[in-house]
């Protein structure tokens, strides 16, 4: 597996970044994996594209809906090989409940709207795109961000659910740890053929 750390990085240009990364990826039959932030925005998968929204986005050709990014929150994209999008996908959600199973009993994937949750609180984001046999786009986890921003829109339009992070559930991880530990768990699981 091949590692991108490139910090905080704007959306637009670390889209750009990231497609280049999956022709790489396509040409050279290697897993990617990308560890970066942005700076303040919102983001919105096809499935929305169209809503009127209140506050200002940018379109985004993963899958899901309305998604904040800032400073503080970890975003892991996947460039991997996927001949089984469904496996692939699989795998992805095992690493972040072994991830969260270390630190909090209660954080749980739910299948029916995709993230991980504490009861009504969203702690992470996923959606994923597949072009050419080769995964696009990931996992965006809440760290330790600026709550207030991400409050503005109801994670993934969902009604009912507030954003939540690690450290506004007492969960004091800095970023370098969660990207190590990570790190450990997709070189873990990732280890065997897709």
């Amino acid at each position: 597996m091949i590692l991108h750390q490139w910090g905080l990085l704007g959306y637009q240009e670390a889209r750009q970044k990231m497609d280049m990364v999956h022709q790489q990826a396509c040409e050279d039959k290697q897993n990617h994996l990308i560890f970066t932030s942005h700076p303040d925005v919102f983001t919105v998968g096809r499935d929305a594209w169209e809503r009127p929204w209140e506050v200002p986005v940018v379109k985004s050709d993963r899958g899901g809906s309305i998604t904040a990014h800032s400073e503080g929150q970890l975003l892991a994209y996947f460039c991997f090989q996927t001949p089984s999008p469904a496996r692939f996908f699989k795998k992805v959600i095992q690493v972040y409940e072994r991830f969260f199973a270390h630190y909090h009993d209660s954080i749980f994937y739910d299948a029916k709207n995709p993230g991980f949750y504490i009861q009504n609180r969203k702690i992470a984001s996923l959606g994923f795109r597949y072009q050419n046999g080769v995964s696009l786009h990931g996992v965006a986890l809440n760290v330790d961000v600026d709550l207030a921003f991400h409050q503005q829109v109801n994670p993934c339009n969902l009604r009912g659910i507030i954003p939540t992070s690690l450290h506004q559930e007492a969960i004091m991880i800095s970023p370098e740890s969660v990207e190590k530990t990570l790190l450990s768990l997709i070189l873990e699981r990732f280890d065997e053929s897709l």
